[in-house]
């Protein structure tokens, strides 16, 4: 009997556009639930290319397009951008921990770029946990946690010892799929088509 293959891992930023029609995409294109990780695109990616000019922001015209072509509602961006989404990635963390990271980060990534809401607002964050019948005592005191904040540097830590260096990113059995055909490429890495 053959052993059982092991799960693809979705790396992801909540503040990432691309990362949000990723997670869109993602569970109805593989056959297989991947493991959701969220970890701090700015940990994996210099903020400046080789020449010391800052990394431009997301196309938002070309990922308006890709959301319209993947049948999802209009974008509606948030008004601070980029955004600090240190607290949503902790609160993303802490529901990982709980059994929620699909459902969480489904819901913070929507209130974001569905509902044009701050990650970096307290509020929208708890409103994301609500979606997941996460507590909002829970999950704030979840997000203070040390251990918390350690599992996050830990991810982070993991994503790049894997060979991510952007996201979203797909990890399984080594390999690294990034860029727009990356689930695709996944999907023809475990055997199906997309």
């Amino acid at each position: 009997m053959a052993p059982a293959a092991k799960q693809p891992v979705f790396y992801y930023d909540l503040g990432s556009p691309e990362c949000y029609l990723m997670a869109e995409t993602v569970l109805r294109a593989l056959p297989v639930v991947p493991e959701w990780e969220p970890v701090p695109a700015h940990r994996l990616a210099p903020a400046e290319d080789a020449q010391g000019h800052a990394t431009p922001g997301p196309d938002r015209t070309l990922i308006e397009l890709r959301a319209a072509q993947l049948g999802l509602q209009p974008l509606r961006w948030p008004r601070t951008w980029p955004p600090d989404t240190r607290m949503a990635m902790l609160a993303a963390t802490f529901a990982k921990r709980a059994g929620r990271a699909v459902a969480f980060s489904l819901a913070a990534f929507r209130q974001s770029f569905a509902g044009g809401r701050d990650l970096g607002d307290e509020n929208t964050v708890l409103l994301a946990g609500a979606a997941c019948e996460l507590h909002p005592a829970a999950l704030l005191k979840g997000i203070a946690l040390r251990s918390v904040s350690e599992a996050l540097h830990t991810a982070t830590a993991r994503a790049a010892a894997a060979g991510v260096c952007a996201l979203p990113a797909l990890e399984h059995d080594g390999e690294v799929f990034a860029g727009d055909d990356a689930i695709s490429r996944l999907a023809c890495a475990l055997g199906i088509a997309a």
